[in-house]
C-alpha cells in the first residue's frame, strides 16, 4: 500500500528537512503551510490556513494521508493564547481529514518545555525536573501548550482509530531560513559576523549551561525518528525523547565552533552575555556583509533568532535526555554533535547564506 505523507509545517526547520526524507523514501509528500515550500523536489505544496476549518476543507478536498507529521506551531504572547491557538490547529486538522478514513498514524513533534515548561517558566521554584529527563516523568502543574496539543491527537485518535506517536526533541540543528527557533543557523550568523568584525565570539548562556551536560538534536535524525515510529507497530502509541544520542558540554564544543571559523573563542566569564543583545545593532553590518560576499539572505532576522537561543543557553538547569526507550525498541541511528553543526555550517556557506 502506497504511504501518504502529509507534513503539516513544511516550511519550517523540521518539517521541510522530513518531506526531503520522505520522498527520497518513496512516500507521496505533501506539505501543508501557510506559504508552502516550494523549493523541495518532488514536495506537492498544499496551502492552507491551520485555524480556518473552510480553508483546510478547500486545501485537502483531493488528498487522503495515510501518515500526518505535525511539526507547526505558532508563537504568541501568552501560555493561555498559545495553549487556545496551537490546540486549535491541530484539533481543526484531525477533523478535517477524519471524514476521509485515511489516516493510519498522526506524528506530533513537541519538546523538552514538556519537562521545563513554557519559556517563561524556566526557572520557577518546583518545575524544574531531575535530569536526564524520561518519558514518564509526569506533567507538570502548569499551562503548557504541548500538553493541550498533545490531548487532541489523543482525543482524535480515540475517534478515528489511528496510532500515533510524541517525539520531544531538545534544540535542533538544521538549515531553515526564516525560521523561529534555529540555534545552528544564529550562531553562524553570529560567528560570521565577529570574523568580519574582529570581535570576540562570546558564549551568551549560563554558568550551568556552560559547564553542565547538554545535547541536542540533528533535524536529520528528527526524521529518522519520526519515520521509524510511524512505521514501527511496537513504537506505536507512545511519547518518545529524540536526541542525537550523546552528551557534551558547551564548554568543550564553543571553541570548536569557534575554530571552524577561524575566531576567537571567549568562554563563559561570569555574567551572561544575550545574543539578543550583542547582535541587536547588526542588520545593517549583516546586509553588507550580504551584498559584499553575494548572500542570498540579506535580512539578519531571517536566519538568526536570537532570543531563542538566549533562552536554550541561558537556562540556570544543565539539560539533557534519556535516549533508552527509543533504543529498546530498536531505533539505533546515532549522529555526532559536531559534526551537525559542521555540516550545517558548509550547507549554509555552499547555498550561499554565511560568507
Amino acid at each position: 500500500m502506497t504511504n501518504i505523507a502529509l507534513v503539516v509545517g513544511s516550511s519550517g526547520i523540521t518539517g521541510s528537512n522530513l518531506a526531503e526524507k520522505l520522498i527520497s523514501k518513496g512516500w507521496t509528500t505533501y506539505g501543508l503551510a501557510r506559504n508552502p515550500n516550494q523549493s523541495v523536489e518532488g514536495l506537492h505544496p498544499v496551502a492552507a490556513d491551520l485555524l480556518q476549518v473552510e480553508s483546510l476543507e478547500a486545501a485537502l478536498k483531493n488528498i487522503a494521508p495515510t501518515h500526518v507529521f505535525l511539526t507547526s506551531w505558532m508563537r504568541n504572547e501568552t501560555e493561555a493564547e498559545n495553549i487556545r491557538v496551537n490546540s486549535a490547529m491541530v484539533r481543526n486538522l484531525l477533523q478535517v481529514l477524519s471524514p476521509k478514513k485515511s489516516v493510519q498514524h498522526v506524528a506530533l513533534v513537541t519538546g523538552l518545555k514538556h519537562y521545563l515548561g513554557p519559556f517563561d517558566a524556566y526557572a520557577k521554584a518546583g518545575t524544574l525536573p531531575e535530569t536526564p529527563v524520561r518519558e514518564e516523568h509526569p506533567r507538570l502543574e502548569i499551562e503548557n501548550f504541548y500538553y493541550a496539543q498533545e490531548d487532541e491527537v489523543y482525543a482524535a485518535a480515540a475517534r478515528d482509530g489511528f496510532t500515533w506517536s510524541i517525539h520531544r526533541p531538545h534544540t535542533v540543528i538544521g538549515k531553515a531560513v526564516g525560521n523561529i527557533m534555529n540555534m545552528g543557523s544564529t550562531l553562524a550568523a553570529y560567528a560570521s559576523i565577529c570574523k568580519e568584525t574582529g570581535r570576540q565570539f562570546i558564549w551568551p548562556g549560563s554558568a550551568e549551561q556552560w559547564h553542565g551536560l547538554s545535547d541536542v538534536t540533528d533535524v536529520r535524525i528528527l526524521a529518522e525518528h519520526m519515520i521509524w515510529a510511524a512505521t514501527t507497530a511496537a513504537a506505536h502509541n507512545e511519547a518518545f525523547n529524540i536526541t542525537n544520542g550523546e552528551v557534551f558540554r558547551w564548554s568543550w564544543l564553543w571553541q570548536q565552533l569557534a575554530d571552524w571559523f577561524g575566531v576567537e573563542a571567549k568562554g563563559f566569564d561570569g555574567t551572561i552575555h544575550p545574543l539578543e543583545t550583542e547582535i541587536a545593532g547588526d542588520t545593517a553590518l549583516w546586509k553588507d556583509i550580504a551584498l559584499r560576499y553575494g548572500l542570498k539572505e540579506q535580512d539578519l532576522n531571517r536566519l538568526a533568532s536570537a532570543w531563542h537561543t538566549d533562552l536554550d543557553l541561558g537556562r540556570p538547569i544543565e539539560v539533557m535526555t534519556d535516549m533508552s526507550k527509543s533504543r529498546k525498541l530498536g531505533f539505533t541511528c546515532y549522529q555526532s554533535t559536531k559534526e551537525s553543526f559542521f555540516d550545517l555550517f558548509e550547507e549554509l556557506r555552499s547555498d550561499h547564506l554565511i560568507p
